[in-house]
């Protein structure tokens, strides 16, 4: 395991009006891509020619794997969204909308929730009774759409998520001025905000030997209660599930800036492969973000379909396998990240031929501290039960 790497960051408390300022010079980060989409539509326009905008394809389609970086990158399929297409009209409205909100944020240095974009944005058009909106599903793709029309990622265009996740170990870092110890902060530990970029995170010190990221809340409460990070010197992180954006955000700069091994624990099924697939190669979805939120050197260290036999569990932990499950695990074997790796196969096609899913709670049916004190000690000394 790598040498535990100390980092350390002279800070200071700017005011709340410095941080404004500050952001709002950031501004130049999104301020200007988004100037220039506008000023390509008007100039469309001026030409006499139907005002386009062009937006990347976010599909499978249009996703592809690269082996030298090991994630998730997005090709150049585009789509064209045009204001005289009646099909189209709408969505070309919105897209404007949202972008000319989002521009008014950075120039008053100010950020916004998704839920409140939508409100910013939604009005009923003079003359009509059309809404600009009709439910937040239609104006949450938009912002995506944005961060990918104009390469500035949601945060650069001053939008946040809501905060999902928590972590506690021995690191002490810089947020928006406040300096934590995240070993210090109590059964919740510190809560991941959805913006952890450098100019509001700073990492202070640290002393952690890796991070181990768990599926869920209540695994990490058990893992907490234990004390696991104190014993082995650890960052101790979940994602509520699929972890948002800011968590993943945040687990890519430990590791990269402070040279940190990620571990994983998450169930054994089709669900928990699939958020292994996000944080270490990125989302389909996602894809333009890959670069700065994939963990390509992750680690799986369980739960395995080869568990069951290896520690000895019983039948009550069985969770019978559904054929969407079968499904969903043949497809997530068939992405090419996965596709060329034997072990994975065979982890794979054990637990479809096992017939049943795990969650990693099965294992406490031994004891309740048997995760903490015996099942991820021993994956962590054994490299051989490590899936890449």
């Amino acid at each position: 395991m790598p040498k535990k790497t100390k980092r350390t960051t002279k800070t200071t408390q700017p005011s709340a009006k410095a941080k404004r300022t500050s952001r709002a010079k950031k501004n130049g980060a999104a301020g200007p891509k988004l100037e220039q989409l506008a000023r390509s539509v008007v100039e469309m326009a001026l030409r006499d020619e139907d005002p386009t905008v062009a937006i990347p394809t976010r599909a499978l389609s249009n996703v592809r794997y690269n082996e030298k970086t090991r994630y998730v990158e997005m090709g150049g399929g585009k789509q064209s969204r045009s204001f005289f297409n009646f099909g189209q009209a709408k969505r070309f409205m919105q897209t404007l909308l949202v972008a000319s909100k989002c521009k008014e944020l950075a120039e008053m240095g100010k950020t916004a929730s998704i839920r409140q974009i939508y409100y910013m944005c939604k009005h009923t058009i003079k003359g009509t009774n059309e809404k600009t909106f009709d439910d937040q599903s239609e104006s949450d793709p938009i912002i995506e759409d944005l961060e990918v029309a104009v390469n500035a990622l949601r945060e650069e265009l001053h939008v946040f998520a809501s905060n999902r996740g928590n972590l506690v170990g021995p690191i002490t870092l810089v947020d928006d001025g406040n300096t934590l110890d995240c070993a210090a902060m109590g059964s919740a530990g510190y809560p991941v905000p959805s913006i952890v970029e450098a100019d509001v995170i700073q990492f202070k010190k640290c002393s952690a030997k890796f991070i181990l990221h768990v599926e869920k809340d209540t695994v990490w409460r058990r893992f907490h209660e234990d004390r696991f990070w104190e014993t082995h010197q650890c960052i101790l992180s979940h994602g509520g599930g699929q972890p948002a954006r800011g968590m993943r955000r945040l687990l890519r700069r430990m590791h990269e800036e402070l040279n940190l091994p990620l571990f994983v624990l998450l169930d054994n099924d089709p669900w928990g492969y699939y958020i292994y697939s996000v944080i270490k190669h990125g989302s389909i979805n996602l894809a333009y973000e890959s670069r700065r939120m994939a963990v390509p050197d992750a680690k799986f260290i369980g739960v395995s379909a080869f568990d069951y036999d290896r520690c000895g569990l019983s039948d009550d932990v069985k969770l019978d396998l559904d054929a969407s499950d079968i499904k969903r695990s043949k497809q997530i074997l068939a992405y090419p990240w996965f596709k060329k790796k034997r072990a994975w196969a065979r982890e794979i096609k054990k637990m479809i031929s096992n017939g049943f899913k795990m969650e990693v709670e099965a294992l406490i049916s031994k004891d309740l501290s048997y995760l903490t004190e015996e099942y991820v000690p021993m994956k962590l000394k054994d490299k051989k039960q490590w899936l890449d």
